[in-house]
């Protein structure tokens, strides 16, 4: 049977979230997560099936593409990961406006995985975009003390105030940040959220002061962390440190086999942060951006 792409429905996305999960194993690239869609689930399930494009053959889903800001960013099945037919239907349909999965002009793919879709989006003229960097930390070994005082939001635990704080640091921590109570209580209502925890961390004045969410993909897989921020007044003091360590504890705590993320290679800042809370930086790799 021929691959078939569609839009999402409501309805279906906790089936797309599982198939998404699965697809994440141990050493593998920085792909598109649960916790991605998780993310973006605060504008509400509706909007997160406007977003998300689903490939499958034969009744099975082999890839998810969640676009964002003119960005798709793909999750594609190991099973897939040289099937170059495979590759080329997605590449026809990232390629053509008409199929709604882009829109003319200029745009971009993210495609971490996927040997065979790369080498046709290099070959097809496709340009290297910014530059990201991966960053990783196994969970094996018991991960340390932060070293802050760190509330943990679960999804059958919700404590206003708690919630109040985390959206507060986001706030300060983003540029920008349109964050609300509403937003938050949207996102810890998905499916993702069932297996993520949100940790605030404060300081010894009782101050919020650095804030994660940590999304687990199931045990025995990479969790990763988005977003993670550290409050506007209180930078410089080691906080990004200590609330990642406490995000990949949590994680360690949710039985995955890592703590993952990737941030813009640009934010030394970000980067160096990770590194010192245990991370191990891995290559650059670029988004594939259309030239005309």
């Amino acid at each position: 049977m021929s691959v078939t792409m569609q839009l999402a429905t409501p309805d279906a996305l906790g089936e797309i979230v599982e198939a998404v999960a699965v697809w994440q194993h141990t050493g593998g690239p920085v792909q598109l997560h649960p916790g991605d869609l998780g993310w973006h689930w605060r504008f509400g399930r509706r909007k997160v099936a406007e977003a998300v494009r689903v490939w499958a053959r034969n009744g099975h889903v082999l890839a998810v593409g969640m676009v964002d800001d003119g960005v798709i960013r793909m999750g594609i099945a190991p099973g897939v990961d040289e099937d170059a037919a495979f590759a080329a239907r997605l590449l026809a349909d990232l390629s053509d406006p008409k199929q709604g999965v882009l829109p003319d002009g200029t745009g971009a793919v993210e495609a971490r995985f996927g040997t065979a879709l790369r080498d046709l989006l290099d070959r097809g003229g496709w340009a290297a975009d910014e530059p990201w960097t991966p960053l990783s930390r196994e969970l094996i070994e018991p991960v340390e003390d932060c070293g802050l005082r760190v509330e943990v939001i679960e999804a059958h635990d919700v404590r206003d105030r708690i919630v109040d704080d985390r959206v507060a640091v986001q706030r300060a921590a983003f540029a920008n940040s349109a964050f609300t109570v509403e937003r938050w209580r949207a996102m810890a209502a998905a499916p993702p959220y069932r297996r993520a925890r949100c940790l605030v961390g404060y300081d010894g004045d009782g101050d919020a002061v650095a804030a994660v969410t940590a999304w687990s993909a199931g045990e025995g897989r990479p969790g990763l962390l988005e977003p993670l921020g550290v409050h506007r007044d209180h930078r410089g003091h080691g906080y990004g440190r200590a609330i990642t360590v406490a995000a990949a504890a949590a994680l360690q705590r949710m039985g995955s086999s890592s703590a993952t993320v990737c941030t813009p290679s640009s934010n030394v800042g970000a980067v160096a942060t990770y590194v010192s809370a245990g991370f191990q930086k891995f290559p650059e790799v670029t988004d594939f951006r259309r030239t005309s």
